[in-house]
């Protein structure tokens, strides 16, 4: 089973000049923690409910004046539709993130959450398995 057969394939995604509380508002609205970042349809970033923490509400600022360029991640990780489930859990767990952004011909196409995968059968050790790893960084980085 590929990506593309699990992958949630209407996302929310924000623009860089977008303000921060546009971000949180679409990650209350969506119960989700990040976001990806696109200018046009790709994408150049991600911003997580931890960045906004951390960039903006921790220090002080508007997020009504500040934009989300100023607190995303540039360069997130992406996978492609047509890799296997195994390469994306392998990927969430090395990185630490739980939701990957899938892309093709440079353009987002959806995004896959560690959800998505427990949800396949044959997945759940591996969701399991990336959720562990996910769980023991933050864990031991505090976070």
């Amino acid at each position: 089973m590929q990506v593309k057969d699990l992958m949630t394939k209407s996302v929310v995604s924000v623009s860089a000049n977008d303000n921060v509380e546009k971000a949180a508002l679409l990650m209350k609205e969506h119960d989700i923690g990040s976001i990806p970042v696109c200018e046009g349809s790709t994408v150049i970033g991600i911003v997580t409910d931890r960045d906004i923490t951390l960039r903006s509400v921790a220090i002080g600022k508007d997020t009504k004046n500040q934009t989300v360029r100023e607190v995303m991640s540039s360069n997130p990780v992406v996978g492609t539709p047509d890799m296997s489930l195994d390469d994306a859990s392998r990927i969430m767990s090395q990185q630490q993130i739980r939701r990957l952004p899938i892309v093709e011909n440079k353009n987002l196409v959806g995004v896959v959450a560690l959800g998505d995968l427990a949800t396949e059968t044959k997945s759940d050790e591996k969701a399991g398995h990336a959720l562990s790893g996910i769980s023991q960084h933050t864990h031991a980085s505090g976070h």
